[in-house]
């Protein structure tokens, strides 16, 4: 260790400076997350799922034409792959975005 700071020549003064601006970035997201949609399609656009960042479903669209009583098991079918699949690319959204704040550091739990 160097004498007076940390290993990597850094000062504990510089990484508290990281350490804010990293706390501070990461309530920025927090409150961004709720205005972010993503969304995913299945069935050729069929339905449509939307999910916001804070991976809760906010909206799906049932293009009516999909609708035969006859066959409500393809219409779930359609809508647990919709929905699913937003709620994925809510999720990687969210993981790109901390890999931004954080330079690609693993920090469990943080969302």
């Amino acid at each position: 260790m160097a004498k007076g700071g940390f290993p990597g020549g850094g000062n504990m003064g510089n990484m508290m400076k990281q350490v804010q601006k990293m706390q501070k970035q990461m309530t920025e997201l927090q409150s961004q997350l709720e205005e972010k949609e993503v969304e995913a399609s299945a069935g050729g656009g069929a339905v449509v799922a939307k999910a916001n960042g804070k991976k809760e479903l906010i909206s799906i669209t049932i293009d009516k034409d999909v609708v035969d009583p006859d066959d409500l098991e393809m219409l779930q079918d359609l809508i647990l792959a919709a929905v699913n699949e937003a709620l994925r690319n809510a999720e990687n959204y969210v993981q790109e975005e901390m890999k931004k704040i954080t330079g690609g550091m693993n920090i469990p739990g943080l969302f």
